[in-house]
């Protein structure tokens, strides 16, 4: 007996259980995991960052036009920074932010939380979200710890260049940016260390993103600040764009983050404060940057902007940075030595060579062999002794510290001779040496550097570079005999 096939046509009440069903189902399917960054490797600890960058700071008032805390756009940038911090990541830095009575379209963050945002930068956002993406984008350069990592790589890049402007003050770097370093802080404390790589900048995108989301903003003004500049100044004519390079397709690759994060019943775009300040800003006269360059907004009776730091500002924790020497620095071998204690290392130096001290690195030499800057902040040695730490990313692969340390010092000085690395006993320590030549160190004259690393368990190294002009090295030669044999280790 053959059975019939019955067939049921499902009833409008079950397809809509069947497509609830299929909605729960898919809701279920979690989305793609937010992107998780880690600070840059580097060997500040919080406390030096936040004293490099209250020193920084200090610098800034001093050069250029910040407007006062009493300001209604200083304090609006700081009610909207306050917001977006509160959804920083990772280590708790005590954010601040300032704003520059400047027309150039920038933004920068310095190490340890203090932020500025030029009044150019107001001027053009369309809307608060796109503001706030700004903010977001400097508080995650902070996050990231990118500034501090740029500051140690290029103090070790300077190291043959006469070993450089060492953070014995403060590593800062020589380059500029925009027009902060073109007239002012590059004579005392560049800020060259502030321009970032395309990496970094992507890094701050994604990280920033997360903060405006958290934060309740539309998370696409991130992308939509940075599109307007383009298409207002081309990419990288505006200073903002030359400091924060494009790191190429910024709207797609900030748009798969967006997508990653759940839906939200409403993304803040703008708000009644944003509007207020926007009419009060667009009627501020911005200094330009041949304005900021000449000075003359320090004489300006209508200005709301201070002339330099306040006292707060102005106070610096005391240091040991060396004093400003003259004259021809004695290079005979000496006959009294003292004894001194650098990074777990006992070494004899000559009684009459000084040592300054920061953090990991430390400076000595004769007089005449250490200078400083005008200001106090950076200090390099042309006749004596740089000691450090060095430890490098994990990814350094099968080569050596010293190799990796080597191969980031000459990559910023091509015409530096590196010769071969050999290993000998000293003390009974194994000791890594090299010794380079570069033609154009300090003064533009040649000069010769003898690198002695000890190898460290996790993978770093320890190491003393000792340096005097190629015609003087040899006479020089056995006083860093007689330090480098002195050495024993105390870990």
């Amino acid at each position: 007996m053959a059975v019939a096939e019955v067939h049921h046509k499902p009833s409008p009440a079950c397809l809509r259980l069947l497509f609830v069903a299929l909605g729960a189902l898919i809701a279920s399917v979690p989305l793609e995991a937010r992107v998780e960054l880690s600070p840059c490797h580097n060997n500040y600890s919080p406390e030096a960052q936040i004293q490099m960058g209250e020193q920084s700071k200090a610098q800034v008032y001093k050069q250029m036009p910040v407007l006062p805390d009493s300001s209604p756009v200083t304090q609006y940038v700081q009610r909207l920074g306050g917001k977006l911090a509160q959804y920083a990541p990772g280590y708790k830095w005590p954010y601040n932010f300032h704003v520059v009575n400047s027309d150039e379209i920038n933004a920068f963050a310095l190490p340890g939380g203090s932020i500025f945002v030029n009044l150019g930068t107001i001027q053009a956002a369309e809307t608060e979200s796109q503001l706030a993406g700004v903010m977001a984008h400097e508080i995650s350069h902070v996050v990231l710890q990118h500034s501090v990592c740029n500051a140690e790589k290029q103090q070790r890049v300077g190291l043959l260049a006469g070993l450089g402007e060492t953070a014995v003050g403060v590593a800062l770097g020589s380059g500029t940016t925009g027009q902060i370093a073109d007239r002012g802080i590059q004579e005392t404390t560049s800020l060259g260390f502030l321009r970032m790589s395309r990496s970094a900048e992507k890094q701050a995108d994604l990280e920033g993103t997360g903060i405006l989301y958290d934060a309740g903003y539309d998370p696409h003004g991130m992308s939509q600040f940075f599109a307007i500049i383009e298409a207002k100044y081309g990419e990288g004519s505006a200073q903002f764009l030359s400091d924060h390079p494009n790191p190429g397709n910024r709207t797609e690759y900030v748009d798969k983050e967006i997508a990653t994060f759940p839906a939200l019943a409403r993304n803040v775009t703008n708000s009644p404060d944003f509007v207020k300040i926007e009419k009060l800003v667009s009627g501020m006269h911005a200094y330009t940057a041949a304005e900021i360059a000449s000075g003359t907004w320090k004489h300006n009776p209508q200005s709301e902007t201070p002339v330099g730091p306040t006292r707060k500002d102005e106070k610096r924790n005391p240091d040991n940075t060396p004093k400003d020497t003259s004259g021809v620095p004695d290079l005979n071998t000496p006959t009294r030595w003292k004894d001194v204690e650098v990074n777990g290392l006992s070494l004899e130096i000559p009684a009459n060579w000084r040592l300054f001290r920061k953090d990991t690195q430390a400076l000595a030499g004769p007089q005449g062999g250490v200078t400083r800057a005008t200001d106090g902040n950076a200090a390099s040695v042309t006749y004596g002794l740089m000691a450090d730490v060095y430890r490098p990313e994990k990814n350094a692969g099968e080569d050596t510290a010293l190799t990796v340390l080597l191969h980031e010092l000459t990559s910023g000085n091509p015409g530096v001779k590196v010769g071969q690395q050999r290993e000998t006993k000293v003390a009974g320590l194994e000791i890594q040496m090299v010794e380079c030549t570069n033609p154009k160190g300090r003064g533009n004259r040649s000069e010769r550097y003898w690198i002695a690393a000890l190898p460290e368990s996790n993978g770093g190294i320890r190491y003393l570079a000792f340096v005097a002009p190629t015609a003087d090295f040899g006479q020089m030669r056995p006083t860093f005999h007689h330090i480098l044999r002195s050495m024993t280790a105390q870990f």
